[in-house]
Protein backbone atom coordinates (compact mmCIF):
# COMPACT_ATOMS: atom_id res chain seq x y z
CA UNK A 1 0.00 0.00 0.00
CA UNK A 2 1.68 3.45 -0.93
CA UNK A 3 1.44 5.80 1.48
CA UNK A 4 1.63 9.87 0.83
CA UNK A 5 3.84 10.58 4.12
CA UNK A 6 3.09 14.56 2.65
CA UNK A 7 -0.65 13.77 3.84
CA UNK A 8 -0.24 13.65 7.84
CA UNK A 9 -2.10 14.69 10.66
CA UNK A 10 -2.53 14.53 14.22
CA UNK A 11 -5.50 12.67 15.31
CA UNK A 12 -5.69 11.29 19.17
CA UNK A 13 -3.48 11.23 21.99
CA UNK A 14 -4.53 8.32 24.40
CA UNK A 15 -3.62 8.11 28.09
CA UNK A 16 -5.69 5.43 28.85
CA UNK A 17 -6.93 2.36 27.09
CA UNK A 18 -10.84 3.07 26.28
CA UNK A 19 -8.52 5.91 24.38
CA UNK A 20 -7.50 3.23 21.69
CA UNK A 21 -7.92 4.07 18.19
CA UNK A 22 -9.40 1.22 16.86
CA UNK A 23 -10.83 1.72 13.24
CA UNK A 24 -9.36 -0.92 11.44
CA UNK A 25 -6.40 0.70 9.92
CA UNK A 26 -3.05 -0.44 10.31
CA UNK A 27 -1.05 0.75 12.89
CA UNK A 28 2.72 1.49 12.54
CA UNK A 29 4.11 1.62 16.35
CA UNK A 30 7.20 3.01 17.09
CA UNK A 31 9.13 1.99 20.50
CA UNK A 32 11.95 2.88 22.12
CA UNK A 33 14.05 4.45 25.20
CA UNK A 34 12.66 7.66 26.17
CA UNK A 35 16.16 9.48 24.72
CA UNK A 36 15.86 7.36 21.58
CA UNK A 37 14.64 10.16 18.94
CA UNK A 38 10.88 8.27 18.25
CA UNK A 39 9.24 11.47 17.60
CA UNK A 40 12.48 13.00 15.54
CA UNK A 41 12.08 9.58 13.04
CA UNK A 42 8.34 10.35 13.08
CA UNK A 43 8.53 13.58 12.07
CA UNK A 44 11.76 13.01 9.30
CA UNK A 45 9.47 10.39 7.92
CA UNK A 46 6.58 13.41 7.57
CA UNK A 47 8.94 16.04 6.36
CA UNK A 48 7.96 18.24 8.93
CA UNK A 49 9.44 19.59 12.05
CA UNK A 50 7.35 19.53 14.70
CA UNK A 51 4.19 17.14 13.83
CA UNK A 52 5.53 14.87 16.60
CA UNK A 53 6.41 16.84 19.95
CA UNK A 54 9.88 17.04 20.65
CA UNK A 55 11.30 18.02 24.13
CA UNK A 56 14.67 19.23 24.99
CA UNK A 57 14.73 16.88 27.77
CA UNK A 58 13.69 13.05 27.76
CA UNK A 59 10.15 12.19 28.29
CA UNK A 60 7.67 14.25 26.99
CA UNK A 61 5.61 11.96 24.97
CA UNK A 62 3.20 10.30 28.23
CA UNK A 63 0.59 9.30 26.04
CA UNK A 64 0.28 7.19 23.11
CA UNK A 65 -0.05 9.69 19.99
CA UNK A 66 -1.56 8.65 16.57
CA UNK A 67 -0.88 10.11 13.62
CA UNK A 68 -2.94 9.64 10.29
CA UNK A 69 -0.74 9.43 7.41
CA UNK A 70 -2.82 9.78 3.99
CA UNK A 71 -5.91 8.36 5.05
CA UNK A 72 -4.83 5.54 5.13
CA UNK A 73 -2.47 4.16 7.89
CA UNK A 74 -1.26 5.65 11.23
CA UNK A 75 1.97 6.17 13.09
CA UNK A 76 1.60 5.19 16.42
CA UNK A 77 3.98 7.09 19.10
CA UNK A 78 4.89 5.18 22.24
CA UNK A 79 5.88 6.73 25.49
CA UNK A 80 9.69 6.24 26.00
CA UNK A 81 10.80 4.18 28.73
CA UNK A 82 14.54 3.97 31.26
CA UNK A 83 15.83 7.57 30.93
CA UNK A 84 13.09 9.88 31.48
CA UNK A 85 13.15 12.26 34.67
CA UNK A 86 9.78 11.16 36.06
CA UNK A 87 8.78 9.68 39.33
CA UNK A 88 8.79 5.92 39.28
CA UNK A 89 4.59 5.88 39.21
CA UNK A 90 4.45 7.75 35.86
CA UNK A 91 7.01 5.25 34.65
CA UNK A 92 4.62 2.24 35.93
CA UNK A 93 1.81 4.16 34.47
CA UNK A 94 3.60 4.35 30.87
CA UNK A 95 4.99 0.64 30.89
CA UNK A 96 0.56 -0.61 31.93
CA UNK A 97 -0.47 1.59 29.00
CA UNK A 98 1.89 0.11 26.61
CA UNK A 99 1.78 -3.39 27.82
CA UNK A 100 -2.10 -3.00 27.22
CA UNK A 101 -1.79 -1.47 24.05
CA UNK A 102 0.42 -4.19 22.97
CA UNK A 103 -1.67 -7.03 24.22
CA UNK A 104 -5.08 -5.61 23.19
CA UNK A 105 -4.15 -3.88 20.12
CA UNK A 106 -1.63 -7.04 18.91
CA UNK A 107 -3.99 -7.21 15.85
CA UNK A 108 -4.14 -4.15 14.18
CA UNK A 109 -0.31 -3.53 14.98
CA UNK A 110 0.74 -4.00 11.58
CA UNK A 111 4.96 -3.05 12.29
CA UNK A 112 6.68 -2.81 15.42
CA UNK A 113 9.41 -0.21 14.80
CA UNK A 114 11.91 -0.75 17.74
CA UNK A 115 14.62 2.14 17.94
CA UNK A 116 17.47 1.77 19.78
CA UNK A 117 20.86 3.47 20.30
CA UNK A 118 23.48 1.20 18.51
CA UNK A 119 25.62 3.05 20.48
CA UNK A 120 24.82 2.04 23.62
CA UNK A 121 24.72 -2.08 24.44
CA UNK A 122 21.70 -3.37 25.89
CA UNK A 123 21.74 -4.00 29.44
CA UNK A 124 20.01 -6.61 31.07
CA UNK A 125 17.34 -4.73 32.23
CA UNK A 126 16.99 -3.54 28.35
CA UNK A 127 13.21 -3.09 27.44
CA UNK A 128 12.30 -4.80 24.07
CA UNK A 129 8.38 -4.92 24.94
CA UNK A 130 6.59 -8.26 23.95
CA UNK A 131 9.34 -10.27 22.99
CA UNK A 132 8.48 -13.26 24.77
CA UNK A 133 5.73 -13.58 22.14
CA UNK A 134 8.24 -14.45 19.61
CA UNK A 135 8.65 -17.95 18.17
CA UNK A 136 11.24 -19.90 17.19
CA UNK A 137 11.84 -18.72 13.11
CA UNK A 138 10.11 -15.53 13.74
CA UNK A 139 11.87 -12.88 12.12
CA UNK A 140 13.67 -9.74 13.52
CA UNK A 141 14.94 -6.73 11.50
CA UNK A 142 17.03 -4.26 12.90
CA UNK A 143 18.04 -0.88 11.21
CA UNK A 144 20.78 1.33 12.23
CA UNK A 145 22.52 3.90 10.33
CA UNK A 146 25.22 1.42 8.78
CA UNK A 147 22.23 -0.77 7.13
CA UNK A 148 19.42 -3.52 7.83
CA UNK A 149 19.77 -6.75 9.33
CA UNK A 150 17.57 -9.25 9.12
CA UNK A 151 17.86 -12.14 12.26
CA UNK A 152 15.76 -14.95 12.47
CA UNK A 153 14.54 -15.97 16.51
CA UNK A 154 16.42 -19.65 17.60
CA UNK A 155 15.60 -19.48 21.02
CA UNK A 156 12.83 -17.86 23.91
CA UNK A 157 13.55 -18.87 27.44
CA UNK A 158 13.36 -17.36 31.02
CA UNK A 159 17.17 -16.30 32.80
CA UNK A 160 17.95 -15.33 35.84
CA UNK A 161 17.93 -11.70 36.37
CA UNK A 162 21.89 -12.17 37.14
CA UNK A 163 22.58 -14.22 33.88
CA UNK A 164 24.27 -12.12 31.61
CA UNK A 165 25.49 -14.87 29.54
CA UNK A 166 23.74 -13.05 26.52
CA UNK A 167 25.56 -9.68 26.79
CA UNK A 168 28.92 -11.36 25.84
CA UNK A 169 29.75 -10.89 22.24
CA UNK A 170 29.04 -13.58 20.14
CA UNK A 171 29.41 -12.25 17.08
CA UNK A 172 28.16 -9.62 14.62
CA UNK A 173 25.42 -12.34 13.37
CA UNK A 174 23.99 -12.38 16.21
CA UNK A 175 21.12 -10.56 18.89
CA UNK A 176 20.49 -10.98 22.29
CA UNK A 177 16.99 -9.15 23.71
CA UNK A 178 15.76 -8.98 27.23
CA UNK A 179 13.24 -8.20 28.78
CA UNK A 180 11.30 -8.27 32.30
CA UNK A 181 8.41 -11.53 33.36
CA UNK A 182 5.46 -10.15 34.61
CA UNK A 183 5.83 -11.06 38.52
CA UNK A 184 8.68 -12.55 38.60
CA UNK A 185 11.47 -10.05 39.45
CA UNK A 186 14.33 -12.25 39.37
CA UNK A 187 13.99 -13.59 35.87
CA UNK A 188 13.83 -12.07 32.41
CA UNK A 189 12.80 -13.20 29.28
CA UNK A 190 16.06 -13.73 27.03
CA UNK A 191 15.58 -13.77 22.79
CA UNK A 192 18.75 -14.84 20.69
CA UNK A 193 18.73 -14.81 16.76
CA UNK A 194 20.94 -15.38 14.42
CA UNK A 195 21.36 -13.25 11.43
CA UNK A 196 20.16 -14.52 7.71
Amino acid sequence: MPLNFNKAEFVRSAGEPKDFLRDGLPQFAFAGRSNVGKSSVINRLVGRKNLAYVGASPGKTTHINYFLIDQKAYLVDLPGYGYAKVSRSEKERWARLMETYFQREADAITTGVLIVDIRHKPTANSYFGQIHTLDIGDKITLTTKLGTRTYKVTDVSKVSETDRSGLADSGENMLTLYTCVRNQRDQRWCVTAAEV
